[in-house]
């Protein structure tokens, strides 16, 4: 099988496996069957999609959007920049380490979501506290695995580039990060993750506005449609900025060997060896990152 038609079965199996998701859904709710679950009183997929429609059109619903990605784009941004900020510090440097782990460790057990009550107290008004929660739950899956990557990376090519000249700084900027960078980006992922889970959640809580905020609202006045048009909502809005984040981990980290990529043309080429045609060369085994301008550089 090609790669493109493969790529296309794979596409028509999630096509698949999605419509059969809201299939039954429909099919459970609009027979109204009462089992140890009571789909009878779950709005049906139709229903959704009729209220879903409605509210495209209406200013609310882009406003609650618009606050929550902001609010979400706030503090995990944050929180990337000195989640790796500080994750490389400890990783890379026993005085950080020192002054600066026994606090994270103390700290990062707390469920961001618990420090709601900090944040009313702390800042002067919900926007803040809900920004500092979303960052306090990104920071640390952010810091944690940057930390994890920086010291995982084998210490020949920095003792490389410091042999052949290179400076602290060149050996951070060249070797340090980007041999680090699968490691954080996948602390990254995780990171956005867990912040779309706690900015609904103080949205829910404290908030005024926001998409958590609506949705809580549809509860309390008993709109099951808009409450399950605000989970749709979250679970999109979720989807799209974790895609986001891989696609930049993708495109940053794209002089890595593909794994996945590795394995499928090794397939291909047991396939067709088997059938009497050559396939393609096998790729070589994967080794330990190298970095080659760093070393050209650093000369």
């Amino acid at each position: 099988m090609s790669a493109r038609a493969e790529g296309v079965l794979r596409r028509l199996l999630r096509a698949v496996s999605l419509l059969g998701f809201l299939g039954l859904w429909q099919l459970l709710t609009a027979e109204r069957v009462r089992l140890w679950v009571h789909f009878d009183q779950l709005p049906t997929v139709v229903d959704v999609a009729r209220e879903f429609r409605r509210r495209l059109g209406t200013s609310v619903y882009w406003q609650d959007l618009g606050d929550s990605l902001g609010r979400i784009l706030t503090g995990f941004g944050i929180a990337a920049v000195l989640g790796v900020a500080a994750g490389t510090a400890i990783g890379r440097s026993r005085v950080a380490a020192d002054l600066l782990g026994p606090v994270v460790e103390l700290l990062r057990p707390i469920p961001a979501i618990a420090l709601v009550p900090v944040a009313i107290l702390v800042f002067p008004g919900n926007e803040q506290g809900i920004v500092f929660i979303t960052f306090c739950a990104a920071f640390f899956p952010v810091l944690v695995s940057t930390r994890h990557a920086v010291r995982a990376l084998a210490p020949v090519w920095e003792e490389a580039v410091l042999t052949m000249g290179g400076g602290r700084w060149r050996v951070l900027a060249q070797v340090v990060l980007p041999g680090a960078l699968p490691g954080i980006f996948g602390g990254l992922s995780v990171g956005i993750g867990v912040a779309w889970i706690c900015v609904i959640s103080a949205e829910m809580i404290s908030g005024d506005y926001g998409v958590g905020y609506r949705t809580w609202q549809d509860y309390t006045v008993v709109d099951y449609p808009g409450v399950l048009v605000g989970m749709v909502t979250i679970g999109l809005l979720g989807h799209l900025t974790s895609s986001a984040v891989e696609f930049a981990g993708r495109r940053a980290t794209r002089w890595l060997p593909r794994t996945e990529r590795a394995a499928d043309r090794g397939a291909f080429g047991r396939r067709t060896a088997r059938r009497g045609r050559p396939g393609p060369a096998a790729a070589p085994a994967a080794g330990p990152v190298s970095v080659p301008d760093s070393l050209t550089q650093a000369r």
